[in-house]
This record gives structure tokens, sequence and C-alpha cells, in this order.
């Protein structure tokens, strides 16, 4: 992996948010040369100590994907694109559908042209999600599963994703999309539960608060650890197998309630209680979900390496070591 890293010219967008930072760590590690472009729109999660320990290694521009002007100039001699810049929250997409559809739809567009215009060669990986896929059919959830999004968001992502692999099949740029259930780990933003509940559970125990679970606890979530979703991108950068596919990335199912009463064991302390839904949130639950990763480890032998408890340990020893950057 470190050979095949070594020296390229790589971009990040979002690349000061949680997944990207990480990325930027791995691909410093490993010599390559690493721009990360961010907005700092403070809701969205970028945070500029995401990056304080590698930030001599590391170029930073701070632009807004939706600026078509600076992505034609940032897309110039990459080798690759790691595609992570985009809005996360299911409930922000129902209050400001526009947004949400500049973000994820017409700015991955811009960026996909930019690359057209200016560096038809390099690789794009787009980050999709498990939203798009809405209420379960079946479980676990292949690639082929139907989609039927319960949010403004889920329907964007598709697009978002679906020009990806339209550009790849119709201009030859290469390009593949990754479908990440729920991501957990450091440098996720810890200030509000519109990215994902499991940072605000954890959050809350660290805080001395209830952890407040709705309905009875018992809807299943898939968790990967954000290490292993990085060694997911890098391996579908890398492999030319997976140009033109799209893949899940799942790693450990569990209810709700038993995932916060693993958070407690691991932590030492805390309580939870059930709470009744509140309307908004219920319209778009999707209850349970399970990611069938069975493609993804054939095609590329990927398969998730941390445990939850493991996982979850590194997590709290993250945030109560650095509070005072994210809270």
């Amino acid at each position: 992996m470190k050979k095949f890293y070594d020296q390229k010219n790589v971009l990040i967008t979002g690349g000061l948010g949680f997944i990207g930072s990480t990325m930027a760590r791995a691909l410093v590690r490993y010599g390559a040369r690493v721009t990360l472009v961010d907005s700092m729109i403070p809701e969205y999660g970028g945070n500029i100590f995401n990056v304080e320990d590698i930030k001599g290694k590391v170029a930073i521009n701070f632009s807004d994907i939706r600026d078509r002007y600076s992505m034609e100039y940032l897309v110039q001699g990459k080798d690759m694109i790691f595609n992570l810049a985009g809005t996360l929250s299911h409930i922000d997409s129902m209050k400001d559908p526009f947004t949400d559809l500049e973000i994820n739809c017409d700015s991955q567009l811009s960026l996909l042209e930019a690359c057209k215009k200016n560096n038809p060669k390099v690789k794009v990986l787009f980050a999709g999600t498990r939203g798009q896929y809405g209420k379960p059919q079946y479980l676990p959830v292949d690639e082929n599963h139907p989609m039927h999004p319960t949010d403004v968001n889920g329907i964007n992502n598709m697009a978002g994703e679906w020009y990806h692999i339209l550009y790849n099949n119709i201009y030859g740029i290469r390009a593949c999309s990754l479908r990440l259930t729920n991501t957990y780990g450091p440098r996720h933003q810890m200030k509000h539960p519109r990215q994902g509940v499991i940072n605000w559970f954890i959050r809350n125990l660290i805080d001395g608060e209830v952890v407040k679970v709705y309905g009875d606890g018992q809807q299943v979530r898939d968790l990967n650890f954000v290490d292993d979703v990085v060694d997911s991108f890098l391996y579908a950068m890398a492999s030319d197998k997976a140009d033109g596919q799209i893949y899940n990335v799942g790693g450990d199912a569990l209810p709700l309630v038993d995932l916060v009463k693993l958070m407690i064991k691991v932590f030492g302390k805390g309580k939870f209680e059930l709470v009744p839904y509140k309307s908004e949130l219920q319209k778009i639950e999707i209850g349970d979900y399970k990611a069938d990763t069975r493609k993804i480890q054939k095609d590329l032998d990927w398969k998730p390496k941390i445990s939850l408890e493991e996982g979850f340990r590194k997590t709290f020893e993250y945030y109560v070591k650095n509070k005072k950057h994210y809270w």
C-alpha cells in the first residue's frame, strides 16, 4: 500500500472533517503529497485541530466545493481525489433541501466537470451512504437492494453517486463509490447529533448525562470504526477492479440499546433511558440496517479489523483528552 501512495498527489475534499482528516493522516504515513480542501462551515465538522499533528505535512485550502473556479484549480495535477465533502444531516436536508441539493448534487457535478476539463486521468472516490437505501426490504442489504430514501439527503447522495459512475462510464474519469453506514471514532464533530447519534451518545456519557434512546432501542445499527473506513477507501483507490463499482462498507451490527450498554461498559459509568420518538425523526427512521459486505471482501479483500469494544475505548480516550477542541 505504501508503495502505491508514495509521492502521489492527493486531494481530499472535506479534508478537515472527521473521515477526511483521518484519511490525511494515513496518506501522510504512506508518503503522499496531500492537499486538504474544506469550507469550515461550523456545523459540518471541519476542525483545524483534526490535523494539528500533521499540519506541517499537508497543504490546506479553505474553499467551498460549491466554488467552481477554485475546484477547477485544485483538481489540476492530482493523481487521485477522495471526495468526502457533503452534508450528512437527514434532518437538515428536510428543513433546508436546497442547500443539501447544492452540496450533494450540484457541487459533485461541478467537481467532475472540473476533472473532465482539467485532469481527465484522475481517479475519484465518492463517499456514499446507507441512507440511499431507505427502509430495508431485506437484511443484510446488498448493493442491488432497491433505493427508496426516506429523506432529501438520501436522494441527493444517490444523484451524487451516479454522477461519478456516469463520468466513469462515459468520459473515462475513473470513479467508484463506497456506501458508508454509521462511522464513529476520534475527530468527529461533537456539537450536535444531526450527523449521527453514536458521537452524541459518547458526548452524553463523558458529560455525565443520561443517554436518551428513541423508541424501544431495538433498532439495529451497523457500525465501523473510522480507521477501518479509511482502509476501505485506500483499498478501493488503489485497485483498478474498483473502477466504476459501488461497494457497501459495514461492520458490527447491534440494537442501539445494546450499543449504549457496551459504551457504558467500556467507559466504566453512565445511564440511559428509552424515550418516545420525536415526530420529525420517526418519519425518517429507517428501521434495522445491516450491510452485506461480501462484494468488497471478494473484490478488494477488505474487512473491518477493529472491534466495537476497542473502537469505543479509543474514541472515549481521545475525547476525554481533547474535549476542549470539540465541545
